[in-house]
């Protein structure tokens, strides 16, 4: 089946958060949440390491929104439920849709760490991509020195299948860097 004709909905809701498909407009709360995060996520993330500006992350937001209705790529914005504030990103990147198999990223505003919101955000991601999705594995890769995002699928039960050595540069070096890969299955 093509992936463009599945239907699913565009929004996850979970007790605290709204995570849905990026929209036109969405770049502003973007563009302020990295701007507010570039200390935090430029040892690990490529793209904060780029010059940024709001009309490039407005751009990259309207991509991002083209390639989820494609389904290419499902990218979620994270919001607090109550107050609307972005939280961060995340969502199911890299889809193989004939073994219906979905790797989950994601990044937080530097200024809501440390409330569980991204533990909340990848479980109803998961809980998302096994129940309306199918998935039959779900994936999460992280750097192994990256302690904070690797306590989110080991949090969840994830389970650590092994660690690629010298499979990643840092992205603010050439430091070789090793990568673990966690994985849930149906």
């Amino acid at each position: 089946m093509n992936p463009i004709l599945i239907d699913f909905p565009n929004e996850i809701i979970t007790d605290r958060l709204l995570l849905r498909m990026p929209m036109a407009g969405d770049g502003q709360y973007v563009y302020e949440a990295i701007m507010a995060s570039l200390a935090d996520l430029r040892p690990w993330l490529p793209f904060a390491n780029q010059e940024q500006s709001l009309e490039n992350t407005e751009a990259n937001i309207r991509e991002a929104q083209s390639k989820f209705l494609k389904r290419e790529d499902l990218r979620l914005l994270i919001f607090d439920k109550h107050n609307h504030n972005l939280i961060g990103s995340s969502g199911l990147h890299n889809p193989n849709w004939v073994v219906r198999k979905f790797e989950i990223g994601y990044w937080i505003d530097s200024r809501y760490q440390g409330n569980g919101y991204m533990t909340e955000a990848v479980e109803g991601i998961t809980g998302f991509a096994f129940s309306e999705l199918e998935a039959r594995r779900v994936e999460i890769r992280c750097d192994e020195k990256n302690i904070r995002s690797r306590a989110i699928p080991e949090r969840l039960n994830y389970e650590l299948e092994g660690i690629l050595r010298n499979d990643d540069v840092a992205p603010h070096s050439n430091e070789l860097r090793n990568t673990c890969i966690y994985s849930k299955i149906r």
